[in-house]
């Protein structure tokens, strides 16, 4: 009888909670209460996926760096459109603390990079930085939660203790190319004690639009890791 109440119970509480706070798709906003990462199955079979893994050429990605640095290989989950689901998933990740966001399509990620030959030997996955000022305001690094998605499906190492933001900048989103370079210069360095060993470091943010804050950050580790390859991994890429 005892078990019998305490489930009855637990689902009434459910219920209850779903009446006074109902869960909406990230994506429609239509109610739906079916998974901590609420997105709708509507939603989710119309999601922006590259399908960059199933290309046997170069990707957008891949040329975008060209001439730039010396990347090992690419790869971006999703295709990022003003207004469309993608810059609904970003916008819930970076703006409406909810880092469940980067950790399920963080394992998405990496669950891809298995198969991948080019990313079997990665030994570091390294977030992208945000400032101490801005983590603290937003409560968590996106480019962090992120990793962890992918270290928790891949098995590789998530190594924040590597690359460092030393500044705070504004706002890259309505920056031109060229000023988004000129503004992420001197903002990153490497920390701590020098490491040793690693093989193949990969860069992870969530979104690429002109890649300058991914080409800071790659030149960086670069001078600090001249022997070792280096890719980079990203939720959306602007395409």
């Amino acid at each position: 009888m005892s078990l019998n109440f305490s489930s009855n119970f637990n689902k009434w509480t459910r219920d209850l909670l779903h009446v006074l706070y109902p869960q909406t798709c990230l994506i429609c906003k239509y109610e739906y209460n079916q998974s901590k990462l609420a997105i709708c199955p509507i939603c989710s079979s119309e999601l922006a996926y590259t399908n960059y893994e199933d290309y046997p050429e170069e990707t957008n990605l891949d040329k975008l760096f060209w001439g730039r640095v010396n990347l090992e290989g690419t790869y971006a989950l999703l295709r990022f459109k003003q207004e469309g689901s993608t810059q609904k998933i970003l916008h819930e990740l970076k703006y409406r603390s909810n880092p469940e966001v980067g950790i399920h399509f963080g394992k998405e990620i990496g669950s891809k990079l298995k198969n991948m030959t080019k990313f079997s030997d990665v030994d570091a996955l390294i977030p992208v930085p945000l400032h101490p000022k801005k983590e603290f305001i937003r409560g968590y690094n996106q480019a962090e939660v992120i990793c962890k998605g992918i270290a928790e499906s891949s098995g590789k190492t998530l190594r924040k203790d590597l690359l460092k933001r030393i500044s705070f900048t504004e706002s890259q989103t309505k920056k031109g190319k060229t000023s988004r370079w000129e503004n992420m210069q001197n903002r990153f360095k490497i920390q701590g004690i020098k490491s040793t060993g690693l093989k193949h470091l990969l860069v992870v943010d969530d979104v690429v639009t002109t890649g300058s804050t991914l080409e800071t950050c790659v030149r960086i580790l670069r001078e600090e890791f001249p022997e070792a390859k280096i890719s980079i991994a990203v939720l959306a890429v602007a395409e």
